[in-house]
């Protein structure tokens, strides 16, 4: 019997962001920020990113159904001062429905704000006593020294470094990963 969580998403807040489905309006903002090399740069898609790209990915988003075991949903994230799109968080449940994979990405103008944490931590929220998941993990390229950082900060601890285990861009890279236990996240929101 597959997995749904409980709780629809629909809207989730934290005091500067909303981090809602993908609507039509993203295409734009969409594009621009998975267009910069620098965002690219650790993501599984190159730069150019091409509207036609973002139309149909967007498009899919819109039909998918968060939980559904071994599909990625990703959730667009708006700033509440003025409903600009700046980013994308997103996760993956796992096929026994109590694991998820989480990923993200930030337009570059956003970065260093304090904006992931402030995401990640309502995702993490989400994930947790929403849908009641034990684990939650992330895979990361381990140069990617502000993510990693920025996992650390929020708790989770990294379990294994990988190498070449991963061909990436043409390049056999590292991966770094990263979990944290449902009742540990618990302990730290207390």
């Amino acid at each position: 019997m597959p997995f749904y969580p409980r709780v629809r998403f629909a809207r989730l807040e934290t005091p500067r962001l909303i981090l809602r489905p993908f609507e039509e309006r993203d295409i734009l903002p969409f594009t621009a920020y998975r267009s910069d090399p620098e965002v690219a740069r650790y993501q599984g898609w190159s730069a150019p990113f091409l509207p036609a790209e973002a139309a149909r990915f967007v498009a899919e988003m819109i039909q998918a159904r968060p939980g559904t075991p071994g599909e990625w949903y990703q959730v667009a994230l708006e700033l509440k001062a003025d409903g600009d799109m700046i980013g994308d968080c997103a996760f993956c449940v796992s096929a026994d429905g109590r694991q998820a994979e989480i990923g993200y990405t930030l337009a570059r103008r956003y970065q260093g704000q304090g904006y992931a944490s402030e995401f990640l931590a309502r995702l993490l929220d989400y994930l947790f006593f929403d849908l009641n998941l034990h684990r939650v993990h992330a895979d990361l390229d381990p140069e990617n020294i502000p993510s990693a950082r920025l996992l650390e900060r929020l708790g989770l601890r990294r379990e294994g470094h990988f190498v070449e285990s991963l061909w990436f861009k043409g390049r056999w890279a590292d991966e770094a990963w990263y979990a944290i236990l449902q009742q540990e996240w618990l302990k730290l929101r207390m």
